[in-house]
């Protein structure tokens, strides 16, 4: 770190000097322009008479040693006053002898077009006072409480004070108006939650980064380490990110001129002729004391890609690992951390030191608020662990996101993932069994999930490619469950092809790893017989075949026509042991009677090549036609019955849904997350009725 303060020192990146920074009176130390916070909130703006003028503030308590008058030098209402001319004023505790400037940075068009300056409280007025070197008086001290220039109200926070000093400016018939309800932008504090005071400041100064059109009466100097940065893209993801993360800024450097010596350089800084010494080592002779000013926690963090390798020499790991290919990090750290990395390994070696930032949300709760021990809705992981496990977790906070998005967690979500892990391995306890045998595709369902397989090893490599997590976790887990737990073990229990089961699940477990790494190597160590081996250290799965065949399309007529007659049983209550017979027609005919067997034992459907006297469904398809017989004591009548008072409950239903959400007081009040949930309902409600609605024609025909 010496190293690192020493190079930018001497490439005048670091310097001493004055400047303002936002201070926090309740954490009693200096933030960053990025960690300042602005609240709207609503005050009042006030109006006071200064001698021939009248000037507006929001801040009467900072006004007491204000002497200077600004005016833009082209305003024709004030054109009798001249560049450096002087007053005497009247002002909160006496005359003072007030100086007219004249200078652009004055909108005319905004108020009286005239204000006045506080150098010490402001980054404006402090450049203004830099610019004609005017002089700089504190008002309100570190603490918070205004200091004795306040006169009787020294020592009172400005809570106390600022309606006393209206109240004085008023009785001296200095008060023109107030407006109240003014809302402006305070400057806050992240943490602790306190408001933040710009201050003049005596200080060592870390790179001071800013746009040009900022930096007015300040020396500008650009410097090699940054313009790498102004003129290169940094990768990064989300997209969204992209330009923020280009640099292109100009270093401003004031302080005094550097006088270089051995292995350190000595200067002389301010007006009581301070000498200050920056080196690696501290000099030899006595009378040296450490500086106390120092830079911030971001400082050392800057330097984190290559200090941590061995840096400044030059080591094998220095060599092997920097520039690296990935960071990711939270969104909200990324000029904290992020643009300083970049910065920093540009300036002392540069090169970039990483090629793509991936940028993560925060981690919110089911109601959208961040987490905190305030709002009691902070989730310790490690408890979170204990009750439902590691890779629970782990699914929780990557599925269903995307990245620079906030996550949502919740205990139902998690359990939902822990759920779904105990799927994973109930699979694989089914599985264990099977004989490990070459894969070899027998039938329609095994060349189908082969072919199913194939295409989510490809979906799935190429979103962690593009670093889109929650499209590859959401991508196995509909196959997972859908395709392989829901059909194809299924139908295995009839088939049999224990070689094709056993390579599914073995490249389930390669492609879950990522996501679930300690419930996938703990299956793998069950089913693999080479000693040593782990999951960890095994190939990414590779797709088989180059192209798909037609196993997936086919197979899906089939899973149509076996959930519908299983949707129809349930529809009609029909008794489950009862076998049904149904017809055939349509281009897909000859491809579902050659499966025929195999859907009889799924759904005790027999085919028959003739239509039977008993009532029918119809089960319409692109693809194919069928015709469901019901059983011959089937009470046609009384089942349409059922179905149309169960439509009219429905129904009732609904419209008290539908009311709800048109009532504009309960969408606006209601917490978002209940309104929500009644959409939900509101469109299941829909679909039931819909089905419904179908049911009871069917029975009409």
């Amino acid at each position: 770190m010496r190293t690192a303060f020493k190079k930018l020192y001497d490439l005048g990146l670091i310097y001493r000097g004055e400047r303002i920074v936002n201070w926090d009176p309740v954490g009693q130390t200096t933030i960053s322009d990025e960690e300042v916070v602005y609240r709207e909130t609503t005050g009042t703006f006030y109006y006071f008479k200064y001698g021939p003028f009248t000037i507006a503030t929001a801040r009467p308590e900072t006004k007491f040693r204000d002497k200077y008058l600004v005016m833009h030098p082209d305003d024709e209402r004030y054109a009798e006053y001249q560049h450096g001319d002087t007053l005497s004023i009247e002002w909160i505790d006496g005359p003072v002898e007030a100086t007219i400037l004249k200078d652009e940075i004055v909108d005319p068009t905004f108020g009286t077009g005239v204000m006045t300056i506080t150098p010490w409280h402001s980054q404006e007025d402090f450049d203004l006072a830099e610019k004609y070197h005017l002089e700089k008086e504190p008002i309100i001290g570190l603490d918070g409480r205004l200091l004795p220039v306040a006169g009787q109200f020294a020592g009172q926070t400005i809570e106390e004070a600022r309606e006393k000093i209206v109240a004085k400016l008023e009785e001296k018939g200095l008060l023109v108006k107030r407006e109240e309800n003014y809302v402006h932008q305070l400057a806050t504090a992240s943490a602790p939650a306190a408001s933040s005071s710009p201050r003049f400041s005596n200080s060592g100064s870390s790179p001071s980064i800013r746009n040009s059109n900022q930096v007015a009466g300040k020396q500008r100097s650009k410097h090699s380490c940054i313009r790498p940065c102004a003129r290169r893209k940094l990768p990064s993801c989300p997209n969204a990110s992209r330009k923020t993360i280009s640099i292109g800024s100009t270093i401003c450097v004031t302080g005094a001129s550097h006088a270089r010596s051995g292995s350190g350089t000595a200067f002389r800084f301010g007006n009581r002729g301070e000498e200050v010494f920056v080196g690696l080592e501290a000099p030899e002779d006595t009378g040296w004391e450490q500086d106390p000013d120092t830079l911030d926690t971001w400082f050392s963090s800057g330097l984190w890609t290559f200090s941590t390798l061995g840096w400044p020499e030059k080591t094998a790991d220095l060599e092997t690992y920097h520039p690296t290919t990935l960071l990711e990090t939270g969104y909200d750290i990324l000029f904290f951390w992020v643009a300083r990395m970049i910065l920093f390994s540009e300036c002392l070696l540069g090169e970039v030191p990483f090629k793509t930032v991936y940028l993560h949300g925060l981690v919110r709760d089911d109601q959208g608020r961040k987490l905190s021990k305030s709002l009691g809705n902070a989730v310790d992981p490690l408890e979170v662990i204990e009750v439902y496990g590691t890779d629970a977790l782990r699914l929780a906070l990557t599925s269903g996101t995307t990245p620079g998005n906030d996550v949502r967690l919740s205990d139902q979500k998690i359990e939902a993932n822990r759920n779904f892990a105990n799927k994973l391995w109930n699979i694989a306890r089914y599985a264990a069994s099977a004989k490990a045998e070459t894969p070899e595709a027998k039938s329609l369902a095994d060349r189908f999930i082969l072919e199913a397989l194939d295409e989510t090893i490809l979906t799935v490599t190429q979103a962690l490619e593009n670093y889109q997590l929650s499209i590859a976790i959401e991508t196995l887990r509909a196959f997972t469950w859908d395709d392989f737990a829901d059909w194809y073990i299924e139908i295995h229990k009839l088939e049999k092809n224990d070689g094709v089961l056993r390579h599914v699940l073995d490249t389930l477990l390669r492609l879950w790893h990522p996501f679930m790494p300690f419930v996938t190597e703990a299956l793998f160590q069950q089913s693999n017989d080479e000693d040593g081996a782990l999951l960890m250290g095994s190939r990414w799965p590779q797709a088989q075949k180059t192209a798909p065949d037609s196993a997936r399309a086919d197979f899906e007529v089939l899973r149509h026509l076996v959930t519908e007659i299983r949707n129809l049983r349930a529809t009609y209550h029909l008794n489950p042991k009862t076998t049904l017979s149904y017809t055939l027609t349509g281009d897909a005919a000859p491809l579902l009677t050659e499966q025929a067997a195999l859907i009889e034992k799924l759904v005790s459907a027999e085919l028959v090549q003739s239509a039977s006297d008993a009532p029918a469904i119809k089960l319409v398809h692109g693809r194919f036609e069928a015709a469901v017989f019901l059983p011959s004591d089937f009470d046609r009548s009384a089942e349409r019955a059922r179905l149309e008072k169960e439509q009219a409950n429905l129904t009732r239903f609904h419209q008290s849904l539908a009311a709800r959400l048109e009532n504009s007081d309960f969408t606006k009040q209601a917490p978002e997350a209940v309104v929500a949930a009644q959409r939900n309902s509101l469109a299941e409600t829909e679909e039931k009725l819909e089905k419904l609605s179908r049911s009871i024609h069917d029975l009409s025909a």
